[in-house]
């Protein structure tokens, strides 16, 4: 779906923002680990609209996976609410990981096609989502091929492409270039950021990477030292599509040191406690 053709978002419930894809609202969650409760994440207030492009930076074991991982039900918040506003007959949300969980076994397109396979999509349409999905990722001629005879940014290009081709409503990111060299890493950002510019679903993306997070994201989260909660919410305000020199320019570099300013507090904060984690 393009730009031009996106439907409008439908009426949002009284009390939400115009437009809002997803609410948190005081999410926690802690965890048992031996005899002691783990405080992980929260009390945690977000907002994100449909279409925004949602990074969160926050130093290790801050609970922004946890947090990726309550929004796509793999675990239940412990406390608070999350709501979500979505449109009928589409996947919720689909999820790429760091370690790219492709599946050795399986060609490329049988991987890309796995999730429309579960949802028991007919398999020539299956095939033809998925086939759609491998050429805009730039995969094409690599139907047959198996992931050991992939590089890693090949191998996460396959977990994005099967990902969107399910056509979540919100995709989420937990570090997913983070595995790559940093050349390739710039290669995958504006890979994806040509992908999101097509339809602009809504999307959050964690990172350790500040640059990362400037150069795709609408806006950078910045989370608190354990257990997670928001300290800043900043708006990125450079133009879409973003240029490729944008790394280079003073605007970003302000911009850059700024929310490092904001970020460095929570970092050492982290490992002042011993809270900081792998």
């Amino acid at each position: 779906m393009d730009t031009q053709t996106r439907p409008a978002a439908p009426p949002s419930p009284p009390g939400i923002p115009p437009g809002a894809k997803l609410r948190a609202s005081g999410v926690e969650r802690q965890f048992i680990s031996g005899k002691q409760r783990v405080h992980a994440l929260g009390p945690l207030d977000l907002t994100v609209a449909d279409g925004e492009f949602v990074c969160l930076v926050g130093p290790s074991g801050c609970g922004k996976s946890t947090f990726l991982r309550v929004v796509n039900g793999l675990l239940p918040p412990t406390a608070g609410t999350l709501d979500l506003w979505l449109d009928g007959g589409r996947a919720a949300t689909s999820m790429v990981f760091q370690d790219y969980g492709v599946l050795p076994w399986k060609t490329v397109l049988a991987n890309v096609r796995f999730g429309l396979d579960m949802a028991k999509v007919p398999r020539k349409e299956a095939n033809a989502r998925a086939t759609d999905w491998i050429r805009r990722l730039g995969l094409a001629g690599f139907e047959k091929a198996y992931p050991a005879t992939l590089s890693g940014g090949m191998r996460q290009r396959v977990s994005i492409a099967r990902a969107l081709a399910v056509q979540p409503q919100i995709l989420l990111m937990d570090e997913p270039f983070a595995a790559v060299d940093a050349q390739m890493r710039v290669v995958l950002q504006e890979v994806l950021l040509k992908v999101w510019e097509e339809d602009r679903r809504t999307v959050i993306f964690v990172t350790h990477s500040l640059e990362e997070a400037l150069v795709l994201g609408d806006r950078v989260v910045v989370v608190s030292a354990r257990p997670g909660r928001v300290v800043s919410d900043i708006r990125v305000p450079f133009e879409r599509p973003r240029p490729s020199d944008l790394r280079g320019t003073p605007e970003f570099a302000a911009l850059h040191q700024n929310v490092w300013d904001v970020l460095r507090d929570e970092v050492q904060a982290s490992l002042a406690s011993g809270k900081e984690q792998s």
